[in-house]
């Protein structure tokens, strides 16, 4: 992804705001995996996906983030709260034009995650009364074989 881009995308000065609210990464306890992406790539991968409209799997390769590093990401520091305290570190302070822009990718970024489902066992059941138990083959009922 070309320079002037990134800089549109995350100017200076929003990148100065939002880079302390970033949770610092922890590494995998069983080791392995690849070394993670530097913090402000993967939020410029993130600005674009929450200002453009588009879903995540359609994030452009030139960004050099895969679309499910940067929802990870995403939903990790939707998780810590960076959003909501972007958008008001950017209130209280006098950004000029970056105020703006980080008001509006706060808002976009806690748009998108009041939309976005949980995933693993903070999702609940499937339905109402599901349970997640196995179905055994006995405990199915029965189709007529046709001879």
């Amino acid at each position: 992804m070309g320079a002037h881009l990134s800089r549109r995308l995350v100017p200076d000065g929003l990148w100065e705001l939002a880079a302390p609210l970033l949770p610092g990464f922890t590494t995998r306890r069983q080791g392995g995996g690849s070394a993670p992406l530097d913090d402000r790539t993967v939020f410029t991968a993130i600005v674009y996906v929450l200002t453009s409209g588009c879903s995540w799997h359609h994030l452009p390769p030139p960004f050099r983030v895969s679309p499910a590093t940067a929802h990870r990401r995403f939903r990790a520091w939707t998780r810590a709260g960076v959003w909501s305290r972007l958008r008001a570190t950017a209130e209280e302070r006098n950004l000029g034009n970056d105020r703006e822009w980080a008001v509006a990718i706060a808002e976009a970024a806690l748009s998108r995650a009041r939309h976005t489902a949980p995933r693993g066992r903070e999702r609940g059941p499937r339905r109402p009364g599901a349970d997640d138990s196995p179905v055994r083959r006995a405990d199915r009922p029965s189709s007529p074989r046709r001879h």
